[in-house]
């Protein structure tokens, strides 16, 4: 099965996120029937993407991540690059 191919499970924590009249689409994910660590990704209005190199044991944990860096870095940090790697 390759990549595109492979199935998701997501997250409850996955969806709109709005502040600051901002929108981002949050995504938290893992391959599908397993135990994997999650992956944390967020879409901005114009489909750009900012990931994450690393996992997170929980999606709770992925979430917080989330939290603490739109608190950090603001929600328009998300806006800066077409495509970004954090952490």
């Amino acid at each position: 099965m390759t990549e595109t191919e492979q199935e998701f499970e997501f997250s409850e924590f996955s969806g709109e996120f709005v502040e600051d009249e901002v929108t981002v689409i949050l995504r938290i994910y893992r391959p599908a029937g397993t135990n994997h660590d999650w992956t944390l990704e967020v879409f901005d209005e114009e489909g750009n993407t900012t990931i994450w190199n690393d996992t997170f044991d929980t999606d709770r944990d992925a979430f917080e991540e989330f939290l603490a860096t739109v608190q950090r870095d603001g929600i328009r940090s998300f806006l800066d690059e077409p495509v970004q790697r954090l952490h």
